[in-house]
């Protein structure tokens, strides 16, 4: 009984920047679970491998080219969705950038970028996608925010990426009060440092900011992608329906100092 409720059979889930990284093992964790999975990204022969690989969990799976900063290309990519599974079910923001820039010299077009991508595109792919679930009247969109929008990270300069995804978390809250009464579920995940792509290439090097970053953690080590998944599930399935508005950090406790 409990555990079919994390089941996400003939479910379609949006997983935006899902070609590699955090996306891509996200969408796979839905995919064991049974859910059709788009991946919607600006790298479209990465995203086709990724297809691949997700349909090889006994789903269907489909490539979508996308830029979160484009409503028309979201516009676009809801109707091919739609077209193909005539539905949305989940939706999973994780497309976004970063950069490590100081304050006092950041130019505004690296400020821009940041926030564009990180949070206005988190907005604009939730509105569109909102309103489809909202005519439909159920729905859970997962927002990947970050524990920098909760603390300031040290030793390395990202103001802009903090505030980014500290305004991902209030967002969050947001759209989860607005929407709650069309049983649209609106919830956040906040990683903290994990150990994928290029980042486990950085942390393998051992360098004085990963040990920083690691002597400041209670775990004493950094996260990896397949730890992100049973909280994606959860939150994609019928197990956390009373659950909006949530912050879910996945930090190995470094925010609890």
């Amino acid at each position: 009984m409990f555990l079919e409720k994390f089941e996400l059979k003939n479910h379609c889930s949006i997983v935006t920047g899902a070609a590699q990284g955090l996306g891509k093992y996200m969408a796979l964790a839905l995919a064991e679970a049974g859910s059709n999975i788009v991946i919607s990204d600006i790298n479209i022969e990465l995203a086709k491998k990724t297809v691949r690989e997700i349909e090889g969990k006994g789903v269907k799976a489909l490539a979508v080219s996308m830029d979160v900063r484009n409503q028309k290309e979201i516009s676009t990519m809801i109707d091919i969705v739609l077209d193909n599974f005539g539905r949305i079910d989940v939706l999973i923001n994780n497309a976004g950038i970063c950069k490590h820039i100081n304050a006092e010299v950041m130019g505004y077009k690296d400020w821009f970028d940041i926030i564009d991508v990180n949070l206005n595109g988190v907005f604009l792919v939730s509105q569109a996608v909102g309103n489809v679930m909202i005519k439909h009247k159920k729905g859970s969109i997962i927002n990947i925010s970050s524990m920098s929008g909760i603390i300031v990270n040290t030793p390395q300069s990202q103001a802009a990426y903090n505030t980014s995804k500290a305004g991902v978390i209030m967002l969050t809250k947001s759209l989860a009060s607005e929407w709650a009464k069309y049983n649209v579920r609106v919830n956040t995940i906040a990683p903290g440092y994990m150990s994928i792509g290029m980042t486990k290439e950085f942390f393998m090097k051992k360098t004085g900011m990963t040990k920083r970053w690691i002597s400041l953690t209670p775990m004493g080590r950094a996260g990896e992608a397949e730890e992100l998944g049973g909280m994606a599930i959860y939150l994609a399935s019928d197990a956390s329906s009373y659950v909006t508005g949530g912050v879910f950090t996945i930090d190995g406790g470094y925010t609890i100092w």
